[in-house]
């Protein structure tokens, strides 16, 4: 869940449906193990800053005027820039790698990703969950299909060996 939240809580979600987990436990996991990828993503920016503007901000356009222009920007709307970059997979972790070069205060930067999480993980949670009752739902008729087929081609055996056996003794008769 740290590495890969959405497509875990989604499977973790279909398999809740199938009852192979309890899904209020898989959904306590799923927003710890989201927080705890945040705050790798935050930690990285945080500590990392310095020694990547050092070795490699000449390289892709990154100085501490920037940084210092980051700052300002997560002071003014780190709530909101937060929420968006949590919600949309595209942005994210680019995102919390930001906030942690911002120095957004961390209680704040998880208290936000708190809430944006919870939504979201349940969400993607209840797709999966769904999903799976759909599946359940459907291989539930697939087993009433697959036993009428089975029956279908017994009796179709039996009629074939009749038709046989009935053939074969009046020929014997003539």
């Amino acid at each position: 869940m740290v590495v890969e939240g959405p497509m875990i809580t989604v499977i973790a979600g279909f398999l809740s449906s199938l009852g192979y987990l309890d899904i209020l436990v898989v959904y306590l996991f799923v927003v710890i193990g989201d927080l705890v990828g945040d705050s790798i993503y935050y930690a990285g920016g945080r500590w990392g800053r310095k020694r990547f503007v050092r070795r490699w901000g000449r390289y892709v356009g990154v100085t501490m005027e920037r940084i210092m222009q980051l700052q300002e920007y997560f002071a003014e709307h780190k709530g909101k820039t937060l929420i968006v970059a949590k919600l949309s997979h595209a942005i994210g972790a680019p995102v919390l790698v930001a906030a942690g070069v911002a120095n957004v205060p961390y209680w704040q930067f998880v208290g936000i990703n708190f809430l944006a999480t919870l939504p979201k993980s349940l969400v993607l949670l209840l797709i999966g969950f769904y999903f799976g009752k759909g599946y359940a739902k459907i291989s539930e008729y697939l087993d009433y299909t697959a036993l009428g087929m089975v029956a279908l081609a017994a009796l179709l055996i039996m009629l074939y060996l009749m038709k046989k056996k009935i053939h074969k003794n009046l020929s014997n008769k003539e």
